[in-house]
């Protein structure tokens, strides 16, 4: 595994922020999923570095940033990234967010459309109900009991030790198996366990994705869009990216074969030469607050299927499918 680069701090709103922050020219801000931090973009953050100025925060209640009681929504985390922003002096990026980072993307964009150049989004949560039934446990009353158990040093080492066995042997199921063995043992930590339930909390129930971007998705007509799924992805389907495809016709999508939830880990040079080519073929957006209220009154062009409050999610709509990867 490469190293990353060092990790450096800043307090904002009195809260520690690890980041890191390597390279020179136009911003990236790489967006981790929940319970990662930025160690997931290990194997791409140097290769990015020698055209782009990236960021790659660990957020609120994450990796070495404080774990404090407190806003853990999206908005609140949409926040946080502009205030960091502001402290490190970059006025506009462009965001490339990882699962649930991916919709800290999509409310970062939404909320502050004037700082943001372009969106990349990596099997990103917010564009479909479906989830990983682990992701869904960890929002039950019991979740935090029962894991702080099974992180008893014995126990986690031998657990651990037993998914990345597994996910070495390569059998059926266990691509994201080492992935997943990292976030486990980081549940060690009660504060981690704590933070990462607030977070879950706020976006997932027991049914599925609770927040989603999908009857928003027609704002981003004036803003590059660029979508990263694996086509084996058992955390968040990547049938979602169709929903991409239809809401938003004109985003590049890509479904990478021979890839899980973490594509970007999976073929790190394939992805480095999609983000690079993507932003190579773009224009920055421009904010434009007169056409951004022609698209509010003109709204989707299409119909969004909606639960009610208390019922479980549905499927947002019937997309086309996402084009495959070629080489």
């Amino acid at each position: 595994m490469t190293v990353s680069p060092r990790v450096r701090f800043a307090d904002v709103h009195g809260h520690r922020r690890a980041y890191v922050k390597i390279g020179s020219g136009p911003a990236l801000l790489l967006l981790h999923g929940v319970a990662c931090d930025h160690h997931t973009w290990d194997s791409v953050i140097r290769q990015l570095a020698r055209d782009y100025t990236v960021i790659a925060p660990d957020l609120l209640g994450h990796g070495q940033s404080a774990k404090p009681r407190a806003d853990y929504s999206l908005g609140g985390f949409a926040n946080g990234m502009r205030d960091l922003l502001s402290v490190l002096e970059i006025d506009r990026v462009t965001v490339v967010g990882h699962s649930f980072g991916g919709g800290v993307a999509m409310q970062f964009a939404y909320q502050y459309p004037e700082s943001t150049e372009r969106l990349v989004l990596v099997a990103p949560g917010g564009l479909g109900p479906e989830v990983s039934p682990v992701i869904r446990s960890v929002t039950t009353p019991g979740f935090h009991h029962v894991m702080g158990a099974l992180t008893l040093p014995g126990i986690r080492h031998l657990n651990t030790a037993a998914l990345r066995l597994a996910h070495a042997c390569r059998l059926p199921g266990t691509r994201d198996i080492d992935e997943i063995a990292s976030i486990y043992d980081s549940f060690k930590d009660s504060h981690q366990r704590a933070a990462v339930r607030h977070v879950l909390r706020a976006v997932v129930d027991w049914h599925g994705q609770i927040v989603t971007m999908t009857d928003r998705a027609y704002l981003t007509e004036e803003m590059p869009l660029a979508v990263i799924w694996g086509a084996d992805d058992q955390v968040i389907p990547a049938q979602h990216a169709h929903n991409v495809a239809a809401l938003a016709p004109g985003a590049d999508v890509t479904v990478m074969p021979d890839s899980g939830h973490f594509p970007h880990r999976d073929h790190p040079d394939e992805f480095v030469r999609l983000v690079r080519r993507f932003v190579a073929s773009t224009e920055p957006s421009s904010y434009d607050q007169e056409r951004l209220r022609e698209l509010l009154r003109d709204g989707p062009g299409r119909r969004i299927h909606r639960a009610r409050a208390g019922r479980r999610p549905v499927t947002p709509l019937t997309g086309r499918k996402a084009r495959p990867l070629t080489g």
